[in-house]
């Protein structure tokens, strides 16, 4: 596996401002973050060989510069069941007009991740106080309520747990309404991995202006990013 300093370096070789999505990936799985199992093929001609190597259901998703809104472009099908199913995805993929019309790297398949608590974790390079991280609940309340909040880099472990005090959902983590709860110790540690002192944002602080990683998937034992996304600076 390459690290993050060579993905990063292959980025800027090809010319590119962002990583991919597999790229991206790897450089989480890199600093221990949990990612899913996942190949990458060029077409649909390679996929039902590389979908026979995982466990279904499976997730195909277009790696595209051209298209920051995979799902939008119909470049996201989920709960395929067999690699025959991933190969026919990836064929309709490739005959949408956005797609046909975009810079197409290939196609991730990936087994999908379990069902949990969806989470956001992100990062931005401030001007002034450098790396910053981000955590928030996914779904509606970031897009609608905004409940997020952020820590100058690098943070410690309470640190983090007071990120995760200060949500105004944190009452859902703990299994309110109903709902399963989820362990916030997963969550911590994966906001160690990414702005911890010999995290992913120090480590490389000069190399990202911007990450995402949305959803983290979070269940009662774990926790896996199912998209991430890295902008370069």
């Amino acid at each position: 596996m390459k690290n993050g300093a060579q993905l990063i370096a292959a980025a800027r070789t090809q010319g590119r401002t962002a990583l991919d999505e597999l790229a991206g990936k790897q450089l989480l799985a890199s600093f221990g973050v949990g990612v899913p199992k996942s190949v990458a093929v060029s077409d649909a001609a390679g996929a039902a060989q590389a979908a026979a190597t995982l466990q279904p259901p499976l997730v195909v998703k277009v790696m595209s510069p051209d298209l920051l809104h995979k799902s939008d472009a119909g470049g996201v099908k989920l709960y395929l069941q067999n690699a025959a199913e991933v190969e026919r995805a990836i064929a309709a993929m490739a005959a949408t007009p956005q797609i046909r019309a975009a810079r197409v790297d290939g196609y991730l398949i990936e087994e999908m991740a379990a069902a949990g608590q969806e989470m956001v974790v992100g990062a931005v390079r401030d001007p002034q106080f450098g790396p910053l991280v981000m955590v928030g609940l996914g779904g509606i309340f970031v897009e609608v309520l905004a409940d997020v909040t952020f820590r100058i880099c690098p943070i410690t472990r309470l640190d983090a747990q007071e990120m995760l005090a200060d949500l105004k959902g944190a009452a859902i983590l703990r299994g309110a309404r109903g709902r399963q709860a989820v362990s916030q110790d997963a969550i911590v540690d994966v906001l160690l991995k990414i702005g911890g002192e010999d995290g992913l944002l120090m480590r490389h602080a000069g190399d990202l202006k911007e990450a995402d990683i949305n959803p983290l998937i979070v269940s009662g034992s774990g926790a896996i990013a199912v998209d991430a996304r890295f902008i370069l600076a």
